[in-house]
């Protein structure tokens, strides 16, 4: 069973001058022990994704359709007081900066272990004897010291390791982790992957990577979800998506991303910008500014196809002609 499955996904903000449709039909899922990286431009709609699973929409924003399970169970229809008891026991938040997880009046020791308290049926003691064991499972040197600290008094990258340490704490079964890596250097950026990727072999949980960084996705994930205005772009192993995207826009992504090995003056780049929740184009969305659309594209847009190992939303791939012609390109890629 997957610990996560994402159905139809649809979310809204209702304004005055009408509805804003900011995630259009996303669906994916994420099994046992697997990273799925979440990736697209600012405004993409990646973070929003994270909120509405995790149950933390911005007001006006909400579910309009679609559904959320977790291990089974749909949550997305759940109230207040019922998600809160399941972040942070079944679901384990890791957010880019890590001040904003972490009340800097209290110790990291009373952080961890009044999360401990409140979903595990431990003692004081218990809770305390935990939390210092995972500040150690998460690399923090001297941790039956440093679980009296104060959170200023850790480094950025030590801090980010506490908040994923608080994220543990409960045994959560799915981690969704937003860009917990863009404020860290290089070296930290190593270690935090390192870990994530060790969590998941070593205690089997799901984990939602949120990030902009294809070079983290590259490193980190099994999988990885394009998304582009809202919608799933292309979706599939993360190695075919990098090496031979079947989107034009995932295509778009990797030519921009510079190579050591390449002699270009310039980068390539995708022309224009992700279009307006209030000013989408009619048809595929990206079509404005895609090289290869067809009088098709403008029309009417594509649900996500089969294309080779992955699948995308893109109506080049549409029919058997098409499929035998990228699985021709993919051929020729990893020949």
């Amino acid at each position: 069973m997957n610990i996560l499955q994402v159905n139809d996904l649809v979310v809204e903000f209702p304004g005055r001058r009408g509805t804003l449709r900011a995630l259009d039909r996303v669906s994916f899922h994420i099994a046992p022990g697997e990273i799925l990286g979440v990736v697209g431009e600012s405004g993409a709609g990646k973070s929003l994704t994270g909120a509405a699973i995790i149950g933390l929409l911005e007001p006006p924003g909400r579910i309009a359709d679609g559904e959320i399970l977790l291990q089974g169970e749909r949550i997305d229809s759940l109230g207040h007081k019922a998600m809160r008891h399941i972040r942070g026991r079944r679901i384990g938040m890791i957010f880019q900066d890590p001040l904003t997880s972490l009340n800097p009046l209290y110790t990291v020791g009373r952080q961890l272990i009044e999360t401990i308290r409140t979903h595990l049926p431990l003692d004081a003691g218990q809770a305390r004897a935990r939390a210092i064991s995972l500040l150690d499972d998460t690399g923090i040197p001297a941790a039956a010291q440093r679980i009296d600290h104060y959170p200023h008094q850790f480094s950025g990258g030590m801090r980010q390791r506490v908040v994923i340490a608080l994220a543990l704490a409960a045994e959560p079964s799915l981690i969704v982790a937003d860009e917990p890596t863009t404020a860290l250097d290089v070296s930290v950026q190593a270690q935090i992957i390192t870990l994530l990727k060790r969590i998941c072999r070593e205690r089997g949980a799901a984990v939602m990577l949120i990030t902009h960084d294809m070079g983290v996705i590259a490193e980190t994930c099994d999988r990885v979800a394009v998304l582009y205005a809202g919608r799933i772009a292309e979706i599939g192993p993360v190695h075919e998506v990098i090496h031979a995207p079947a989107h034009p826009y995932t295509g778009g992504l990797m030519a921009s991303i510079p190579d050591i090995r390449d002699d270009a003056v310039r980068l390539a780049q995708i022309d224009g910008a992700m279009p307006r929740l209030n000013a989408m184009p009619r048809g595929c969305a990206f079509h404005p500014r895609c090289e290869q659309a067809l009088a098709r594209c403008t029309q009417a847009r594509p649900d996500l196809l089969d294309a080779g190992a992955t699948r995308a939303a893109c109506w080049l791939h549409d029919g058997p002609r098409a499929a035998s012609a990228h699985a021709f390109a993919l051929a020729e890629a990893f020949a």
